[in-house]
Parts: C-alpha cells; sequence; structure tokens
C-alpha cells in the first residue's frame, strides 16, 4: 500500500525541485555575470561622462557594451558550470550558441528600452534602473536556457 505524502514530504519535493545543483548554480554564475554587467557598465558610464557625455547619452552604450560581454561570460559559464553541456561539436554548438544569442538578443533588447524610458524619457537614476532591468533579465534568460537552449 502506497503511503500518502505528508505535508512535509511535500515541502521536501518542493525544496528539492527548487534548491538543486542546477538553479544553485544558475543563481552563483547569474550573480557572477551580473557583476560583469554592471563592471562593464558602470566603466563605460564613468569613461563616456568623464568625456562629456551626459548620463542620458552615455546609458546606452554603456548598457549595450556591458550586456555584450555578460553575454559571452553566460554563454560559457552556464554550458559548462550550471548545465553541464559539454557537446562542442560544431553543429551542436552552432544550434545551441544561435539559441542563447537569440533569447540574449531578445532580453538585451527589452533592457535596452526599459533603461531608455526609465533614464532618458522618465529621470530615472540610471543604476536604479538597472537593478530592476537585472531582475527580468535573472528570470527570463533561466527560463529561456532550462527550457529552450540547454535542454536535455
Amino acid at each position: 500500500m502506497k503511503r500518502r505524502k505528508t505535508g512535509d514530504d511535500r515541502v521536501k519535493t518542493v525544496f528539492g525541485k527548487i534548491l538543486n545543483y542546477e538553479t544553485i548554480s544558475y543563481v552563483i554564475v547569474g550573480f557572477l555575470t551580473t557583476a560583469v554587467d554592471y563592471i562593464v557598465f558602470a566603466a563605460v558610464n564613468e569613461l563616456m561622462k568623464r568625456a562629456g557625455a551626459g548620463a542620458a547619452d552615455a546609458v546606452l552604450p554603456a548598457t549595450m557594451l556591458s550586456w555584450l560581454a555578460a553575454v559571452a561570460f553566460a554563454y560559457i559559464a552556464n554550458k559548462i558550470a550550471v548545465f553541464k553541456n559539454y557537446d562542442f561539436t560544431p553543429p551542436h554548438l552552432v544550434r545551441e550558441a544561435a539559441g542563447f544569442l537569440g533569447a540574449r538578443l531578445l532580453s538585451g533588447i527589452i533592457v535596452l528600452v526599459f533603461m531608455w524610458v526609465t533614464v532618458k524619457a522618465a529621470g530615472m537614476n540610471e543604476y536604479i534602473a538597472k537593478l530592476f532591468s537585472t531582475v527580468f533579465n535573472l528570470i527570463f534568460n533561466y527560463a529561456a536556457s532550462k527550457l529552450f537552449i540547454f535542454k536535455k
């Protein structure tokens, strides 16, 4: 006779699905990717402002360059460390990298529009806007990676 699941069993099942190697390592890689993103963003943003650009003019180039650096880092780190995908055959890499880049392009465009609207049009502080866009990006990119790009 099969034993009915108790509340404790259900909690363990839910936590087991949420707190596992993949999700924990994705959060760690996401944190590191965010660090790459923020460091490049701050460096480019501050360099452009020192060169005479206003915050509203510096935000889009800084966002684009930080996005490129973060995407390159995230692809390698997610492929190897999170999803443990060691298939490096050219056809697989092309398909996988194209899917990864496509999803990141979509999220990158959304972030770029969000940054323009919040900073340039609404006058929000660029670092506060960047924080909000990062939360969206983390959730969107995990879902895309899990469901479409690195699926097993």
